[in-house]
């Protein structure tokens, strides 16, 4: 009986070896895997996102620029250069955090006397709490240091130029003359004899005077985790269906059946497409019950009929299309099996299938372009709360429908191939 076992396991063995595409499902997609969940975790060990906020420079001054050079080496900060009204209306779309505003009179109020307190302005929704404490810590860290750095000696320009004022000036009496270009000279060598290191740490300053201004961010965005989930949710469900329409299509021909229907009386695309409209049909009634129950349960909006349509007709064709394609990836019902689950599984993981587009490192984001499964998503959210006008629909819809026209022609033509 053990020998029996042996036997039996050994042919398994000896034909899962035979089998190469097997082989790499077997071993070479867990290794992918591996190296890709080790990419996205290593992504989160380096730290959260940066805020993403707009400068605004009203001084226009050496000093506001090495400012706003500051904050854009900071690693909390994505700092974007922009005129005024740009930085308030895309914070108002919510596109950025905050704005920032660096007011007349800044680099004047960075001088050797009086050091007052740097004025800025920040502009940002008063629902976000805690980025605008985060924001305001880090600006005044920011204004303290680039008052630490004044050189005294670099005030030395601006005594001078107020020197050559007072002697030029008409109407001031000579004896005052003479007082002011005496003490404004006496002022010049004075600062040129100040001790930088002993400045900066005898320094006592507020650091920055922020100014708040609520800005309303628009709510553009969906209501619900639901209007999130549910169009991912479709599109694992047009993965399965997929899958097993793919697995159907290699057990007839290995069993005998596809060869059967090509001896009766029926051509080969009318075959194909029968199969083609089996799957596309069921996709189109996998989405309705599921847009259904979302909908009526769990509150996720419809808002555009049309596009939800278009939404549903090309997602649907472009996964048949990528179905006539996989079945025609290996000769056995295991070969096509891992191939077509790892290749879908793979479209799903850079698609936003399983983690949303916006919590992705940069790279992926610039890959999920590849996947159907990003467009399909993005065409079923154009419709249900993204309000896409019918043009916006136009790109993922003709992408899916490019994309179904091209895997099931090649299909076709590769089962052709391999009949004859």
């Amino acid at each position: 009986m053990i020998k029996t076992v042996f036997a039996i396991a050994f042919k398994d063995l000896r034909l899962l070896m035979r089998d190469h595409a097997g082989i790499f499902w077997v071993i070479g997609f867990p290794l992918l895997m591996a190296t890709f969940f080790g990419s996205i975790f290593g992504s989160g060990e380096r730290g959260a996102r940066a805020m993403p906020v707009a400068v605004v420079d009203e001084d226009a001054t050496p000093v506001s620029q090495a400012f706003i050079q500051r904050l854009e080496k900071s690693e909390a900060l994505a700092v974007q250069r922009l005129p005024r009204a740009d930085a308030q209306e895309s914070v108002r779309r919510g596109k950025l955090v905050a704005y920032v505003v660096l007011k007349k009179g800044f680099g004047e109020s960075s001088g050797f006397f009086g050091n007052q307190a740097l004025p800025l302005e920040v502009g940002i929704d008063p629902s976000r709490r805690a980025e605008s404490g985060y924001l305001q810590g880090i600006l005044t860290e920011a204004a303290f240091r680039a008052m630490q750095e004044q050189d005294p000696a670099n005030m030395r320009p601006k005594v001078q130029e107020s020197l050559k004022e007072i002697e030029s000036a008409e109407g001031i009496p000579p004896d005052q003359r003479k007082i002011l270009t005496r003490f404004m000279g006496e002022l010049d060598q004075f600062l040129g004899t100040v001790d930088p290191a002993g400045y900066k740490k005898g320094l006592q300053t507020d650091g920055a005077r922020i100014e708040v201004v609520p800005v309303t961010t628009q709510r553009e965005g969906p209501r619900s985790a639901f209007e999130i989930s549910f169009p991912q949710a479709i599109l694992w469900g047009l993965i399965g269906c997929v899958a097993a329409f793919a697995i159907s299509i290699v057990n007839e021909r290995a069993y005998g059946t596809f060869l059967r229907l090509r001896i009766a009386p029926i051509s080969r695309g009318q075959i194909l497409a029968g199969k083609g409209s089996a799957c596309f049909l069921a996709c189109v009634i996998e989405i309705g019950l599921l847009l259904a129950t979302g909908h009526f349960i769990f509150g996720v909006r419809l808002q555009n009929a049309v596009s939800l349509a278009l939404a549903i007709a090309s997602t649907s064709a472009g996964f048949v299309g990528i179905m006539m394609l996989l079945s025609v990836l290996g000769k056995t019902e295991q070969a096509v099996a891992g191939a077509g689950w790892g290749i879908l599984i793979v479209m799903a993981m850079f698609g936003g299938g399983m983690v949303p587009l916006m919590m992705m490192p940069g790279w992926m984001q610039r890959i999920s372009h590849l996947s159907p499964v990003k467009w399909g998503i993005l065409a079923l959210e154009g419709a249900i709360w993204r309000g896409f006008t019918l043009g916006e629909m136009f790109i993922p819809c003709a992408i899916l429908l490019s994309v179904g026209v091209i895997c099931f022609g090649a299909g076709v033509a590769i089962l052709s191939r391999s009949e004859a």
